[in-house]
């Protein structure tokens, strides 16, 4: 199998307000045989190197499901989210990954993006943890509870939710603003009892001990275990409108090697953690494994989708990140998946 992907080492903090909130077919879709009806096939996909938002795109390429489709994909794979914002802005970033909040933030300074494919429910990845010596027998415990977390952070729709739904005063707890490198460090350390933050931050903290209390889609806390809806957070596949309206063909070649990918991770999870093993070299494959059981792989558009990023745009909103709330519709357009799925 190819490598082709390119590392570039993010210069820039990884802590901005794009970061704040940090199945169609099977196996044997039929592949565009032919490059005649393909308008590129030279592409260029900008991604992150996580789980979350670029292993269908890592796997593709490794498995040979873009080449499948006539596509000679290059795959630019920076280290943190918020680079590709400044990339999608400058146009240098045709055809990229993120999430919904990278989208809504750009399309509500009117840089010109269209989601075209959510790619995975990544709500699990935002989360809540406790140190060992906390003690909590049920959710009110939190009240008056120290919580290390990123002012503003989108885990923040998650800890409001929970507090409405089981009875929680937020008033009586204590918030302290940190990175999620100090937060971890601070729930060693006892100076806080709680972190909020996003992976791998979370699963790290529960390597060294730490205990998982909730997610924006699972809760262990006492006397409320289970899934839960606290929070509707995606990644996605987006592309600029003059790359969607030149290039259909093109973009619906990519959408069925992303799709082949994402029958992948759910079909044979193992082969999956191999290849993003291989591509995350500074995360054992363990902790690699427990945040991919994080996410839901999925290139189904669900009404959460509409949902949760309408409620994050509403925070982002009412953070002062963005002056204006753009319409989901503005900056979605499912028809090319729509033809796929027909098909």
């Amino acid at each position: 199998m190819k490598q082709q992907t390119k590392r570039i080492v993010a210069t820039g903090a990884v802590l901005s307000s794009i970061m704040l909130l940090g199945a169609c077919s099977d196996n044997e879709t039929t592949s565009n045989t032919g490059d005649n009806d393909l308008e590129q096939t030279d592409v260029t996909l900008y991604g992150v190197i996580d789980t979350q938002v670029s292993a269908q795109q890592v796997i593709a390429d490794e498995m040979g499901f873009f080449e499948d489709e006539g596509l000679n994909v290059t795959n630019t794979i920076v280290q943190s989210g918020p680079d590709i914002g400044p990339l999608i802005a400058s146009g240098d970033a045709e055809a990229s990954f993120e999430t919904t909040i990278t989208n809504i933030t750009l399309k509500a300074s009117n840089v010109d993006n269209v989601i075209v494919a959510p790619m995975a429910n990544i709500s699990g990845t935002q989360a809540v943890i406790a140190s060992p010596d906390f003690e909590i027998n049920s959710a009110e415990d939190i009240e008056g509870a120290t919580i290390g977390m990123v002012q503003g952070a989108g885990v923040t729709i998650a800890l409001q939710n929970m507090a409405d739904e089981l009875g929680v005063d937020m008033d009586q707890v204590n918030f302290i603003n940190m990175s999620p490198t100090d937060q971890i460090a601070a729930l060693d350390n006892g100076n806080i009892d709680m972190m909020a933050a996003w992976e791998p931050w979370i699963t790290t903290g529960v390597e060294q001990g730490a205990e998982f209390l909730f997610s924006g889609n699972y809760s262990e806390l006492p006397g409320a275990e289970g899934d839960v809806e606290w929070m509707q957070y995606y990644s996605t596949f987006q592309v600029s409108e003059e790359f969607l309206e030149e290039n259909p063909n093109t973009v619906k070649a990519l959408l069925r090697a992303l799709i082949r990918a994402t029958e992948y991770i759910n079909e044979d999870r193992e082969g999956a953690l191999d290849i993003m093993d291989a591509s995350i070299q500074n995360l054992p494959r363990e902790q690699i494994a427990e945040i991919m059981d994080r996410n839901i792989y999925s290139m189904e558009v669900e009404d959460d989708l509409k949902t949760g990023s309408d409620i994050i745009a509403e925070h982002l909103s009412n953070m002062g990140s963005i002056q204006n709330v753009p319409e989901f519709e503005e900056y979605t357009d499912f028809s090319l998946l729509e033809e796929i799925q027909a098909e």
